[in-house]
């Protein structure tokens, strides 16, 4: 409880510090400071991530959670019923978009979720502090439309993902349709694909989770995403790749989100013909290397890790569905590691030394490969002067640049990971027909 939880609240505490930083950047003229990381990791934790935290865990205690310091209760049929102070961890878990489980099975566990009201509270606490520093954003460079717009361009992402991830689940496994198995939602039964969901949360809820869980920085699950059908799976891989920008991780997200507005403005300079800017900072060619180096690192973690597994007899061997879906399980491993997610398919065996060290390389890589350069743009922006706008600089807080940001996202996303995944969850989906 002591370490485990000093590293949850930091986790979170240094992607709000990060990301301040940065804002700073852009706001700052002049400067050769973009403030103290202590003084921010302090400030995130005592006033936003314990206080919420707190009223978190009284919430879930109130749905049923437990909390409790008692032993281990021992039935007269032998079996062990774990206890343990479960809603204070399960708090920041989801808070701090940290994953895990208290539990072996996660935010499926009726200990840790017991109900559907408490299953709300898990996905409003993934959300909650993403979303608002959105709107933290905006009140922070003095023009809340940006704030707005970067909320609106993440929000499009959401939705396009949920639907997808929904539609794929409620249609049921194709691989059944000839088989004598009912997969229509009647009211006796929410019908669909429930392979490795709770029956109390449906394909509704558990697509609904998953999408959020993958759209953040958060491992938690509450249902088996191995045993999603392969375009439903294919959702939550994607977003978790994407660098977990559509909201993401606390801090994490919209830094990352951000990363990609630097590259939707230069874009946008290139086609009339002007040095690109940002909130009256000029984009030049060290912030778009910078860019450059935090968008492809992990990129590159996850495709060479992947290459690297399935050249490797000994981490093959770890697949529990030789074939395309056993593809999916390595790439969706090396996928969660390198972009600070914690899920995973469940099918894969990851407890060997090759996945051991294999996936941590990659946590590190995934990790410092971003936050470094986002330091280094920040720094660099807060030496800056500001630049008056123009008649071609291109206004950032409206519908069209909203378009152009999602096209960005979807673009780099489509361009770097489409081949690998043909290679899994698409051929998967194909043989099925």
């Amino acid at each position: 409880m002591l370490g485990l939880t000093v590293q949850n609240f930091l986790s979170a505490a240094t992607g709000m510090a990060v990301l301040v930083a940065l804002i700073r950047g852009l706001v700052r003229r002049t400067s050769n400071g973009i403030g103290n990381a202590w003084a921010d990791l302090v400030r995130a934790t005592l006033y936003v991530l314990l206080p919420l935290s707190a009223i978190i865990a009284l919430l879930l205690v109130s749905q049923g959670t437990i909390q409790t310091f008692a032993a281990y209760v021992h039935t007269a049929s032998g079996q062990v019923i774990a206890m343990g102070p479960v809603a204070s961890q399960v708090a920041i878990k989801m808070l701090g978009t940290n994953g895990g489980g208290f539990f072996n099975a996660n935010s499926a566990h009726p200990f840790e979720n017991p109900n559907a009201l408490s299953n709300l509270i898990h996905m409003l606490a993934i959300f909650a502090i993403p979303a608002a520093l959105c709107l933290t954003f905006g009140k922070m460079v003095k023009d809340r439309r940006q704030g707005w717009a970067v909320l609106a361009a993440m929000t499009l992402l959401f939705v396009l993902a949920l639907s997808a991830t929904t539609w794929a689940e409620a249609r049921g496994n194709a691989g059944l349709k000839n088989l004598p198995v009912d997969q229509v939602a009647t009211l006796q039964q929410g019908g669909g694909n429930m392979e490795g969901k709770e029956v109390r949360f449906g394909t509704g809820a558990t697509s609904l989770f998953a999408t959020i869980t993958t759209s953040a920085s958060c491992g938690a699950v509450n249902g088996w995403h191995d045993s999603f059908t392969p375009l439903g799976g294919l959702v939550p891989l994607w977003l978790i790749q994407l660098g977990e920008v559509v909201f993401g991780g606390v801090g994490s997200g919209l830094y990352g989100m951000l990363l990609f507005a630097l590259v939707a403005v230069f874009i946008g300079g290139l086609m009339v013909g002007r040095t690109p800017e940002y909130l009256g900072k000029k984009i030049e060619a060290f912030e778009m290397k910078m860019a450059s180096i935090a968008i492809l690192l992990p990129s590159a973690a996850i495709l060479i890790g992947t290459a690297a597994a399935v050249l490797s007899t000994t981490a093959t061997a770890s697949v529990s569905n030789p074939g395309p879906h056993g593809f999916t399980q390595i790439l969706y491993a090396f996928s969660s590691a390198s972009q600070n997610n914690g899920s995973a398919f469940g099918g894969l065996s990851v407890n060997i030394p090759f996945y051991n060290y294999g996936l941590a390389l990659a946590m590190l890589v995934g990790r410092f490969g971003v936050i470094l350069p986002v330091l280094a743009i920040a720094g660099s922006l807060g030496r800056k002067k500001v630049t008056p706008e123009g008649l071609g600089t291109l206004p950032t807080h409206t519908p069209l640049f909203v378009a152009v940001l999602v096209g960005v996202v979807l673009l780099v996303g489509a361009l770097t990971y489409l081949p690998a995944l043909a290679l899994g969850p698409i051929a998967e989906q194909l043989a099925l027909r």
